[in-house]
């Protein structure tokens, strides 16, 4: 085993296992991150530990590309769709029934309305400042001054 590491050495190669990596794993990446997949969920696809997943990430440069492209591109639709429905939006639809026996299709607009969850979700993230749930308040004095400034407090030991 210890000239097996030296041969793989003098290869330009460090000594240790060899990588179960393949280069059709970035394509299958990218479209399982395009799914929302986690690097957790990843190494289980390709029966490998988490810490594999980032040693490819390191190794491969098409591996972390291809993972960083899908989970933007899931993100961006996530994003626009949570946009719409917090906007409300509309889109053309067919409804499709039955008059006097005969099947017909009929061309509608269906519309959806605002919806406050998906603005508030929106507007927390975005502007937390303005709009987080968690207020915080602070007690002052007279001009701002510090409440506790005059107190002493002194800790005595029971006998």
């Amino acid at each position: 085993m210890a000239r097996d590491k030296k041969a793989a050495a003098s290869e330009g190669k460090p000594g240790g296992r060899e990588t179960l990596y393949q280069e059709q794993y970035a394509e299958q990446a990218y479209k399982l991150c395009l799914l929302g997949a986690t690097d957790k969920e990843l190494a289980d696809f390709f029966g490998v530990v988490e810490k594999t997943i980032y040693n490819w990430k390191d190794a491969q440069p098409e591996f972390l590309q291809s993972i960083t492209r899908g989970k933007m591109m899931a993100d961006a639709q996530v994003a626009e769709s949570l946009f719409k429905r917090a906007l409300g939006y509309s889109h053309p639809a067919v409804k499709i029934m039955t008059v006097n026996g005969a099947v017909v299709h009929e061309d509608y607009t269906e519309h959806y309305p605002p919806d406050t969850p998906a603005a508030s979700l929106w507007l927390r993230n975005r502007q937390p400042e303005k709009w987080r749930d968690k207020v915080q308040q602070e007690l002052t004095g007279k001009d701002g001054e510090n409440l506790f400034a005059g107190i002493k407090v002194t800790f005595v030991k029971p006998e």
